[in-house]
């Protein structure tokens, strides 16, 4: 075989000899045998047997592979080790969307699976900023506010979550404008990015704290989504903000009983300081409303309810919205992508009661008790402009923890496409 294998699409059955096997090989080159079915599924599956074969190098050949299908392949070659190298099938366009999507997702997951060592928040908040810069140019604009300067701007939440370990919490505020200086802001993109979760007092077991490098997954995958649409054409003006921090444990810790009052009045009673989550991005929503944009999308590895409920396959998406859950699905769908809507109702911001404080910050009972993934989103609700429309995308599917048939153990990107194809529009 040489070093660049190429590889066919076919509905053909493969010949007698190679029994049931979905992948053969004929004379140095791959084919990958598609049956009924999801045949998306079956081209990442193909691709995770390939690169598990040892192949680094492929060249996707033929009339057979569309947009779809060759992102397909390249979500199951990568590895967190490497992404491989593909030579794309299709005409220049084509192979140059699919380069943008190959640099955006690259950038997203080597943050996410980057070591949490290497990874302090403020360098998670200036490698974002440095790779949107590459991109827009004097288009983008930003600032980091990190510390103690967060109480200053009365960013509590984020300053709580990561005044316990020694490297700062910080804040990025991102502006992307290719329009005049005094244009509306048209979309707000809120990202969570705890670099490392302990739990905090309310510590994780070893085997739950493993991958909580990918904590910041929401932060990586809103800020890969804005590259991508950058390196689309996007020309609007879109702002990012990024609530960056490290949940550990120290005598300068948050604990539980401590009571948070944020900008707009909310007063908070923590009673799972592994709950962090949503106290950080209730900093970040609240930031994002104040721009007026008209649309706001936060994402985050937020809720192991999310995983319960919809698997590691989909993300879960919240909104009070009915309209823009029917745009996020049909955009998910269009991208390949898969998303499920979760029950949102007014009533869920009271599903964290408190005795001391306006509300908890979840419930005193393991995972937050039934319904912790809507609980979640009610009490992130709170933290949102009434005239805004809100998409909150709760990332179960965002990280595989070992290895499986379709992905690589580490990052998956999966939701980035969505969310810069809803930029887009």
């Amino acid at each position: 075989m040489s070093d660049t294998m190429k590889i066919y699409l076919t509905n053909d059955a493969p010949a007698a000899h190679w029994g049931s096997a979905d992948v053969t090989f004929t004379q140095g080159q791959g084919h990958i045998h598609l049956q009924a079915g999801d045949q998306l599924r079956q081209v990442q599956q193909a691709a995770r047997k390939l690169r598990g074969q040892g192949l680094a190098a492929v060249q996707l050949c033929g009339n057979d592979w569309d947009l779809n299908s060759q992102w397909a392949f390249a979500q199951g070659f990568a590895t967190a080790k490497g992404a491989g190298e593909i030579l794309w099938s299709g005409d220049a366009g084509m192979q140059a969307a699919l380069n943008a999507r190959l640099d955006s997702a690259n950038f997203a997951r080597q943050l996410i699976n980057d070591t949490p060592e290497n990874l302090a928040p403020v360098t998670l908040a200036t490698e974002a900023a440095k790779w949107l810069t590459q991109i827009g140019g004097d288009k983008v604009s930003y600032r980091i506010i990190e510390g103690e300067a967060l109480l200053q701007h009365k960013w509590i939440g984020i300053h709580a979550v990561g005044r316990g370990s020694e490297r700062p919490p910080a804040l990025l505020e991102l502006d992307f404008n290719p329009l005049d200086a005094d244009a509306p802001v048209s979309a707000a993109l809120v990202g969570k990015g705890i670099t490392f979760d302990s739990g905090g007092y309310s510590i994780k077991a070893s085997e739950g704290m493993l991958g909580m490098k990918c904590d910041m997954g929401g932060a990586a995958t809103v800020t890969a989504a804005l590259g991508l649409a950058i390196k689309s054409g996007l020309n609007k003006r879109v702002k990012l903000f990024l609530c960056c921090a490290e949940n550990l444990i120290s005598g300068h810790a948050y604990k539980l009983g401590d009571i948070l009052t944020y900008k707009n009045g909310v007063s908070v009673e923590v009673v799972n300081t592994d709950a962090e989550g949503r106290l950080v991005l209730a900093d970040g929503l609240q930031a994002a409303s104040e721009t007026g944009a008209p649309l706001i999308i936060d994402a985050a590895t937020l809720t192991g309810a999310a995983v319960m409920a919809v698997g590691t396959n989909y993300n879960a998406i919240f909104s009070p919205n009915s309209d823009l859950l029917a745009q996020t699905q049909t955009k998910a769908s269009i991208v390949a992508e898969r998303v499920w809507p979760l029950p949102l109702d007014p009533w869920h911001k009271e599903m964290c009661p408190s005795a001391y404080a306006d509300t908890a910050n979840s419930r005193p009972m393991k995972g937050g008790g039934a319904g912790g993934a809507s609980n979640a989103a009610g009490f992130l609700w709170r933290f949102v402009s009434p005239e805004a429309k809100w998409l909150h995308v709760d990332l179960a599917a965002a990280f595989a923890d070992s290895a499986n048939d379709l992905w690589a153990a580490g990052a998956t990107t999966h939701g980035m496409l969505t969310i810069a194809a809803l930029l887009e529009d």
